[in-house]
């Protein structure tokens, strides 16, 4: 056990592993399989479960619920996990998930990622880093995220979809299909509405950079071929372009969802 701070009316059960500095305010509850590593700051009224870590320097604000059972009623208690990145803003009423036995037993969030209030993130999600959940964003079960993607407030993503690298989602959108990454969706249900150049902007990518992506983003919703035609000719007009390529390989390597695209766009 580390040197850490805790207060009277906190209840932090035996086998909890806690580290240096750590500080556990009013009314916490920290669960005996859980980890808090060194700096961790648990405000009020915050509930750690399950097998769950938390990351070094991680805030979590009031009425928290991390690592409690997901919500699948297949779930049967099996040894899953859930783990937090460092550095991460966890505001009031979120609530994140451990994985189940369908969909690989974790659920992780990388690290300086911000989950503002009332926001979700279910069962076998992986968030990459960076990441901007707005108030009362909904991550369906089984969802990835890629790093630096901004959910905005009121969204909602279905499960087994895909939300790309440095890609926007529009407040109080439906989102029910791959997002690219560095792609803009928005409305219910969500459409392909260009690229987060905001976003690009504000992150240093170079206007060349920029330029690039929205030369590919018209090929490949362009309205002449399939999509893998398409795919296929912006992938070579691109070689050595490793934005573009991020792009490629997330529409080749596919998943369970279709790919989100412009209201305009002919499709596959």
């Amino acid at each position: 056990m580390g040197d850490y701070t805790a207060h009277p009316t906190a209840v932090i059960e035996d086998g909890a592993q806690i580290g240096p500095g750590v500080k556990i305010g009013p009314y916490c509850v920290v669960g005996p399989e859980v980890t808090l590593a060194e700096g961790v700051e648990l405000l009020s009224h915050v509930a750690v479960a399950g097998r769950t870590s938390i990351g070094p320097r991680t805030r979590i604000f009031p009425f928290a619920s991390i690592g409690h059972q997901p919500q699948d009623l297949k779930f049967r208690g099996e040894a899953s996990t859930l783990s937090v990145g460092a550095d991460c803003m966890i505001r009031e009423g979120v609530t994140l998930n451990p994985g189940t036995e369908g969909g690989g037993y974790a659920t992780t969030i990388g690290d300086r990622c911000a989950f503002l209030a009332n926001s979700h993130v279910g069962h076998d999600c992986h968030v990459g880093n960076n990441v901007v959940f707005s108030n009362n964003v909904m991550l369906a079960g089984h969802c990835t995220v890629g790093d630096f993607a901004i959910l905005g407030g009121g969204a909602a993503v279905i499960q087994f979809a895909r939300v790309g690298a440095h890609s926007f989602l529009g407040g109080m959108s439906g989102l029910e299909n791959d997002l690219i990454p560095y792609g803009m969706a928005l409305g219910n249900r969500a459409y392909l509405s260009g690229l987060n150049i905001v976003g690009l902007q504000r992150r240093g990518f170079s206007r060349e950079d920029i330029h690039n992506l929205r030369r590919a983003y018209r090929a490949l919703f362009a309205a002449e071929g399939t999509l893998s035609e398409r795919t296929d000719d912006v992938a070579k007009e691109f070689a050595g372009q490793p934005i573009v390529e991020e792009i490629i390989a997330f529409i080749r390597v596919g998943g369970k969802r279709s790919l989100c695209t412009p209201k305009d766009a002919t499709g596959a």
